[in-house]
């Protein structure tokens, strides 16, 4: 099956679950509404599963991986080589992702999808497409082919962990360079100037900005990506990481489960999903704001209020996996809270 016939199996959320688990928010004895977006939330779950009953038994973090060839254009502070020492670093759990992730009891689930070397680590997964990207500077970052093959990578790592019976995925990401991918791809897709959407990544200096400001800007005029062909876009200036996590939010959405949205690059991920298959947008739900430029531009464009305004930047899933237990703390009231009927207030007899 390839991807178009698996994006066409891709069914909106039940809209009658929805209802039927905002009628059981509404009988619970608190203040009507009063959780707001975690109600939200787990209406929406209810919509995604297709059954008002919600829980968030087992989630995970799925951490796609990949080198950027844009790296070689000095766009970062950092060297290359820490891509792989951080990949390999999540499978020890010597990560901030997998520090959180603990304290939570969440699994993270590393993916060498590009990493531009080889990586021998129990638990990594590895399904590289190529040792890196392309200097998109200069010429496309990636085959057409090569996106799609990400894509589908994404896709079935996330359908196998659905069969595992993993509920919930947390996008996380690591690949040094890719807010500079990132934010092309956000310039394209949002048609905002490239100065609007770019930041200063891992810490960059204000010159430092300019000069990946300059280099987004050739790698747009270089490959004139199609702000109209997600899947261009994607090829000419994204990454191996930013498909991969497509894939999960398409994979996500086939199997009926919920993908948390992390930062800013991860974002963009959720964006390029949803422009390739905009029914995938029921099972998206975000976690935080990044305070990248463009963090909050892309979540507007998706229409997702974040739950968390940490002023996080640090990527890897970090503010995807601090959102899950306060999910999981609205999952609590939803399923545990007696309703107005069953503690005897009379007027509020009717919402049972």
């Amino acid at each position: 099956m390839n991807l178009q016939d698996k994006i066409a199996q891709i069914e909106p959320i039940d809209q009658s679950a929805v209802e039927r688990s905002w009628r059981r928010w509404d009988s619970i004895a608190k203040p009507l509404r009063s959780l707001g977006l975690l109600e939200q939330a787990v209406t929406r779950i209810a919509g995604m599963r297709r059954e008002p009953e919600v829980t968030i038994e087992k989630p995970c973090v799925v951490a796609m991986c990949a080198d950027n060839g844009v790296v070689d254009e000095g766009v970062t502070q950092t060297s290359r080589d820490v891509t792989a020492v951080v990949t390999k670093n999540f499978t020890t759990g010597a990560t901030s992702v997998c520090s959180m992730a603990r304290v939570a009891g969440i699994p993270v689930v590393p993916v060498d999808i590009g990493v531009a070397c080889d990586i021998e680590a129990d638990g990594l997964i590895r399904k590289k497409i190529a040792y890196g990207t392309q200097n998109m500077a200069q010429r496309p970052a990636m085959t057409r082919d090569q996106a799609v093959a990400a894509i589908e990578v994404g896709i079935d790592i996330t359908l196998d962990l659905a069969r595992q019976g993993y509920d919930l995925f947390a996008t996380g990401e690591m690949g040094i360079g890719n807010t500079t991918t990132s934010s092309a791809m956000a310039a394209v897709l949002l048609h905002r100037s490239v100065s609007e959407v770019t930041g200063r990544g891992a810490g960059l200096t204000s010159e430092g900005v300019r000069h990946k400001i300059a280099v987004i800007r050739r790698a747009i005029a270089v490959n004139q990506p199609d702000p109209d062909d997600p899947l261009d876009v994607l090829a000419k200036v994204g990454g191996f990481d930013i498909a991969g996590l497509v894939g999960v939010y398409l994979g996500g959405a086939l199997a009926h489960r919920p993908v948390l949205i992390d930062g800013f690059i991860s974002s963009v991920a959720a964006l390029c999903a949803v422009r390739l298959c905009p029914a995938a947008a029921g099972y998206l739900l975000p976690s935080h704001v990044s305070d990248e430029p463009a963090g909050a531009l892309v979540l507007e464009e998706l229409g997702l209020k974040p739950f968390l305004t940490c002023g996080m930047c640090l990527g890897e899933g970090t503010g995807a996996v601090a959102a899950i237990p306060i999910l999981r703390m609205a999952c609590a009231v939803y399923n545990d809270m007696s309703t107005f009927a069953e503690v005897e207030i009379e007027e509020y007899k009717h919402l049972k």
